[in-house]
């Protein structure tokens, strides 16, 4: 797939996200939307990504502005540096998606840009070089301490206290950061797995061998929980004490309630327990992708509002209170407080599996196909939605009918039997996603399995 710009910024295949390429999305972004003080630039660890930060970094200064490099940093961890320093950010980065793809996340000096920036920086790409030189390029090596140093200073350094914690660091840029933060907090860390080749991890859908080896860790060692996170660190993986990985919006609800949050936004694809729970006087649904969750974020008023999204990165929109101290707004995908929240309610539970438990009985599972175009998947949801033969041929093996169509984002189907069938194409891959939800894990895992079936057998 050609190199694409849309709600997670510019993703492509590495062969064609050229030095002219990149340049020319920098230098539009730089014309299109505010700077600040500056453009501070970091990356993930997949071989491509120091190339592409330097030519990240030459277009910036080749537009007067002062740039600063934060190296090898997560996501969330550049956006709360540059953020503070008033400075707009790009992240180099392809997330969860294999290594010879990767990408370009853009910042406002406020945050994550939105739709209408998103419309803005396409509009100004073919302009040309830079007008100016910037002044050489600063370094910021305290971004990475900094995003742990927030986390401490809202929970305390005893928060985990007593629990003993892996960590699976595989090729995740974040590794050594929750490494400290365990230790920081007060917990015992156990490295996990790590890899010097990059490992596509997706929290959303992680994959059934990485589940085998998260189990097998937690009972070799004796783990109270697993941790981990995607490429860049946005998104959270948090694994019980058997081995069992929590899906993100169950850690969304759990960490929403814990801070106090009066407003929960989240996309059509996160679980209805947000709502079943009772615990939040409104929760806004959204289509799928951060800049969507923040839109719906900025509609909330003064209220104590949040946000997340099912592959759990999670966005606070207030000061909130921990248990140790202040922890200031922070309107970006992160991993640590969706993590750090529930491990530091789980020794009063009983452990995390018993916090999961005292959530309503809704439960998620997700999966993608790979390889498949979007047109290819706008087509086949396109022929289920006209065609009523095929739509039925489609649920015949689930044993169920349709009882209500949602289509915010892609086609969410609500069964006569309450389960939820969501499938919709990615925004920034060749892949094609499938969600469910059933009131129990077994029965979820089946509709995943008889959904994939359907799919392979109709899209080939």
């Amino acid at each position: 797939m050609a190199p694409k710009f849309g709600t997670s910024g510019l993703r492509g295949l590495v062969v064609e996200l050229t030095p002219e390429l990149v340049a020319d999305h920098v230098r539009a972004f730089i014309r299109a939307c505010p700077t600040g003080t500056g453009l501070w630039v970091a990356r993930d660890l997949r071989p491509s990504s120091p190339d592409l930060a330097d030519v990240v970094l030459e277009a910036a200064r080749g537009m007067g502005l002062a740039t600063v490099d934060c190296g090898d940093v997560p996501t969330p961890a550049l956006a709360l540096a540059a953020m503070g320093a008033g400075a707009a950010a790009v992240m180099v980065t392809g997330s969860h998606i294999p290594a010879d793809r990767n990408g370009l996340k853009f910042y406002l000096p406020g945050g994550e840009i939105a739709k209408a920036d998103e419309a803005a920086i396409l509009a100004a790409l073919g302009q040309g070089g830079g007008t100016g030189q910037g002044p050489a390029t600063a370094s910021c090596p305290t971004a990475g301490a900094d995003w742990v140093a927030r986390y401490v200073t809202g929970f305390g350094p005893q928060a985990l206290a007593g629990l003993k914690i892996g960590v699976w660091s595989h090729s995740a840029v974040s590794r050594d950061l929750l490494l400290a933060t365990v230790t920081a907090l007060g917990g015992t860390a156990v490295e996990l797995g790590r890899s010097d080749i990059f490992i596509p991890v997706d929290t959303e859908a992680v994959a059934p061998e990485a589940r085998v080896a998260i189990a097998g860790w937690a009972a070799e060692f004796g783990l109270d929980a697993v941790i981990s996170t995607d490429g860049d660190g946005d998104r959270p993986l948090l694994a019980d004490a058997a081995g069992r990985v929590i899906v993100g919006d169950v850690l969304g609800q759990i960490t929403a309630a814990s801070l106090g949050a009066e407003v929960v936004v989240t996309p059509v694809s996160s679980n209805t327990g947000v709502e079943a729970g009772g615990k939040f006087a409104r929760v806004i649904r959204t289509k799928i992708g951060s800049p969507f969750v923040i839109a719906g974020m900025e509609t909330a008023g003064d209220a104590k509002v949040v946000g997340y999204e099912a592959n759990g990165g999670f966005l606070l929109g207030f000061t909130a209170q921990g248990p140790a101290g202040p922890l200031p707004p922070l309107a970006t995908r992160d991993s640590l407080l969706p993590l750090i929240a529930p491990l530091s309610l789980a020794k009063a539970a009983g452990g995390l599996a018993a916090l999961v438990a005292a959530e309503p009985a809704r439960f998620t599972a997700a999966d993608r196909l790979e390889g498949i175009e979007p047109e290819a998947s706008k087509t086949f949801l396109a022929m289920l939605e006209t065609n009523p033969a095929q739509l039925a041929a489609f649920f015949a093996p689930l044993a169920d009918t349709v009882a209500a169509t949602d289509r915010t984002d892609g086609l969410r189907f609500t069964l006569g039997s309450g389960r939820i069938l969501h499938m919709r194409p990615s925004g920034n891959a060749p892949e094609f996603r499938l969600y469910v939800e059933a009131e129990s894990p077994e029965i979820a895992a089946q509709m995943l399995d008889q959904g994939f079936a359907s799919l392979r057998a109709m899209i080939g």
